[in-house]
């Protein structure tokens, strides 16, 4: 992060001050302003009173409503509108924040049918410049309704950063202070009506809603329908637990399509999951999720989208934790999904936990798969000094049933061994799966990864897979793993917490 980090040294005791009185909390009885009618034809307006170098501008732009200060006073906290319905530009100004304030909605939701939107339900379009910083508080979340779009497209140098209040007061990098975003989408999901008996061609009556805020819904019959563009962009301390087994994730991707663009995204120190994808078509490049409470990549209810350049790991985990969660729960004929998962990832760094880390009795892996998904994992590692962590797990015969997922230059190594065998009705079957795979390595394989996750000569002495038959999204390349070495510097500049980048 930017100047902002050195504002961590500020005691917990200011933060809650500020909690109560700049912003309000959660809780903040200010109204925003418009419910979306924006004075200046819908684009924030410049405004005036930027003054930058570590003071707070003096006002908001027209159309956000000014909320005092943060940060001890160095950023002026502008209030996002509620509902942003039209176009609306969130400007980067020095001394400014944008807060969350409550929920922001951005368009009402416009059904499954893209080609016959929902009477009445207005669209929105949230555009945000590069280098902006938005935060909430706690259960204050983003979230892009389906027909709408998001673009956060920001640069290397000027990341757009989500965060939370406790960050910006300069309070310990915790997880689960604010609600993170939420992207509905009209791409197909594997929840359809309980008469379904096979995978409609027109699946605009697939639809769900989200486990954690119900009114939420997405799914439908657009697969490569855009919901914008997220690049270039931080996720801070987000997630947050609605109800049990029920919660906001770092990013929700719910029935999100394939034209919508997810490039260079890092989501840090997730409650749950960082990144949990609901059905939908979306592609990510360059991702990185890290000190997840939950798992790294959670896959569900039929997504099948391809990510390359992905790298999972957390140090600590407090939850039943994965770096990658695998399923295909939804609607269901003679015991088989409707629609399928299929996630394909190429080039990828697993590595969960630490050879110190305490877990408790719950079952920790590097990856599960169950419930019937397929998986195509390709040119990566899986890795674990902790005892207690194996490295794959297979748990049921659906999900080895053909199309079984498929391995392809991915080694293993993690301290309780590559397969998880007990409490397992597959007790063989993960095994003789990767094993039928091309170029994989289960026993044997040392890392040498520096700064966890660039290729040491272990990794670049294995030989790669060209991953572009699997997904016509990947790039061809030569190498596994998601930094081929210290000249690959893909990560550098707009993260934070890496090796070369800001701390968090």
């Amino acid at each position: 992060m930017p100047a902002l980090n050195s504002l961590k040294p500020f005691a917990l005791s200011a933060l809650a001050a500020l909690l109560l009185t700049s912003c309000g909390g959660g809780g903040s009885s200010v109204s925003s302003p418009g419910e979306g009618q924006f004075a200046t034809g819908g684009t924030g307006g410049t405004g005036g009173g930027t003054v930058g170098n570590g003071q707070a501008s003096a006002d908001c732009p027209t159309g956000f409503i000014n909320l005092g200060t943060v940060a001890n006073g160095t950023l002026r906290s502008c209030g996002i509108p509620r509902t942003v319905t039209g176009n609306l530009t969130i400007p980067f100004r020095p001394g400014t924040a944008y807060r969350i304030d409550g929920v922001v909605a951005v368009g009402q939701d416009q059904g499954p049918d893209a080609q016959a939107p929902r009477a009445g339900a207005a669209s929105g379009v949230l555009t945000i410049e590069p280098g902006v910083t938005i935060f909430g508080g706690i259960a204050e979340y983003l979230v892009v309704n389906r027909g709408s779009r998001i673009v956060a497209d920001g640069t290397a140098s000027r990341p757009i950063i989500f965060t939370s209040l406790n960050d910006l007061n300069g309070g310990p990098d915790l997880s689960g202070q604010w609600g993170g975003i939420v992207i509905a989408g009209r791409a197909p999901i594997n929840r359809c009506p309980p008469t379904a008996t096979s995978f409609p061609a027109n699946p605009s009556n697939c639809e769900f809603r989200f486990e954690a805020i119900q009114t939420i819904n997405w799914g439908g019959n657009a697969p490569t329908e855009s919901s914008g563009v997220l690049r270039y962009v931080q996720v801070k301390e987000a997630g947050y637990e609605v109800a049990p087994n029920e919660e906001l994730n770092g990013i929700t991707f719910g029935g999100v399509g394939s034209g919508t663009t997810v490039d260079f995204v890092q989501v840090h120190k997730g409650a749950d999951d960082g990144i949990e994808l609901f059905g939908g078509t979306v592609n990510m490049r360059h991702v990185v999720i890290d000190q997840y409470d939950d798992d790294g990549l959670d896959t569900d209810e039929g997504y099948s989208g391809s990510i390359q350049f992905l790298m999972v790991f957390s140090d600590s985990p407090t939850e039943e934790s994965r770096c990658f969660e695998a399923s295909s729960a939804g609607s269901t004929a003679n015991g088989a999904p409707l629609l399928r998962s299929r996630p394909k990832v190429s080039n990828f760094v697993c590595r969960q936990g630490l050879q110190n880390t305490v877990f408790d009795s719950r079952q920790h892996q590097g990856m599960v798969l169950n419930s019937g998904t397929g998986f195509d994992l390709l040119n990566g590692v899986i890795y674990s000094a902790n005892p207690a962590i194996p490295c794959l797990d297979i748990d049921d015969a659906a999900t080895l049933a053909a199309p079984a997922p498929n391995f392809a230059s991915v080694a293993l190594s993690c301290g309780a061994g590559p397969f998880r065998t007990t409490d397992n009705n597959q007790n063989d079957g993960p095994a003789q799966r990767f094993t039928a795979g091309t170029n994989n390595i289960s026993t044997g394989f040392t890392p040498t990864f520096s700064q966890v996750f660039i290729n040491g000569s272990n990794e670049s002495g294995r030989v790669a897979t060209n991953p572009t038959p699997t997904s016509a999204f990947f790039l061809g390349v030569n190498y596994i793993g998601a930094v081929s070495g210290p000249n690959d510097n893909w990560y550098v500049g707009w993260t934070c917490g890496l090796a070369g980048a800001a701390s968090c």
